[in-house]
């Protein structure tokens, strides 16, 4: 875990998840690039098209995680009275953030108001699928147009999606977040004092203080970015030269990932919202390979319509 990738003698520094993030994110629109002038399609276009899907991902990712995650009112309180809001903290911390100690309470409250700290691209706290949908429904209005090949576009985005959710992954390992339940397998890995997972330990009181090593957990971050490289791989070499229609590999890496990520949200530990006994992601997940099975249809029904023709 190393939150900070890079430190310019204190002047600078690049938070190791925005960092991580941002590299998946010019390696894609490289891979996007190249693939655009097979299908004779501008460079110009292809950037203004992966720009404008960051944007909407990072402000979906953030709309989710405010709603779905149970920080809502957090949110809206550090906006109109940061008294309302609780830092876990110990006394010594609440000092170095500049917060103010409730001794009654043992709780630390934030002094000034901040009413875009939801919105914040430098902060935790992002929902992948809120990403996505934002991400689509933009690309969706974009692809139509620009009369821009929906299909080969689809598919492609399936396989940098992965990939871009690999990159990504390794920065919530860095940064800390996202981890899993306490293991003593050999695959359980501990992180260091102060991280969210001796933080979240510390709340359930399995550590006397946060300022200690958190007990191993499960890397959940590792699973999923190998997960998502594994993926990729399986739908860029083995499905999509064999696929039969457009939209096949993009239903492979939806469906591939949704059951991934069912299975890993049993042993991930940080805080998030659920219901009825499933969390907000699981949902999701759900509810995204739905999404890719009426995607397979409408794809399959366009390829037999195009075959009727020919015929």
């Amino acid at each position: 875990m190393n939150p900070t990738l890079l430190d310019f003698l204190g002047a600078f520094s690049l938070p190791s998840y925005t960092t991580m993030v941002f590299i998946g994110f010019v390696l894609g629109t490289l891979v996007l690039v190249r693939w655009g002038r097979h299908y004779e399609v501008e460079w110009r276009l292809v950037v203004e098209f992966v720009v404008w899907m960051a944007i909407w991902g990072v402000m979906g990712s953030k709309l989710l995680h405010v709603i779905a995650d149970g920080h809502f009112w957090d949110y809206v309180n550090v906006c109109i009275d940061p008294s309302k809001v609780d830092w876990l903290v110990d006394k010594r911390e609440c000092k170095e953030l500049k917060g103010a100690w409730d001794a009654g309470k043992g709780l630390c409250h934030p002094v000034q108001t901040n009413c875009l700290a939801w919105i914040d691209p430098t902060s935790p706290g992002f929902a992948f699928y809120g990403g996505f949908a934002a991400a689509a429904l933009f690309a969706i209005r974009f692809v139509r147009r620009n009369k821009l090949p929906a299909g080969p576009l689809i598919d492609m985005g399936g396989v940098l999606l992965m990939l871009g959710l690999a990159w990504g992954r390794m920065g919530c390992f860095l940064a800390g977040c996202c981890f899993g339940n306490h293991t003593d397998c050999a695959m359980g890995l501990s992180f260091p004092p102060k991280s969210a997972a001796s933080h979240f330990q510390w709340q359930e009181h399995l550590l006397s203080t946060y300022r200690h090593a958190s007990l191993p957990v499960h890397p959940t971050q590792i699973y999923e970015a190998a997960a998502g490289l594994l993926i990729a791989a399986l739908a860029y070499f083995v499905v999509m030269p064999r696929k039969r229609f457009h939209g096949q590999v993009f239903c492979f890496t939806a469906w591939a990932y949704a059951a991934a990520r069912f299975a890993l949200e049993f042993i991930r530990s940080d805080e998030r919202g659920g219901l009825l006994w499933l969390s907000t992601s699981q949902w999701f997940a759900v509810a995204f390979a739905g999404s890719a099975a009426w995607i397979w249809v409408v794809f399959r029904k366009k390829r037999d319509r195009l075959l009727g023709k020919r015929s």
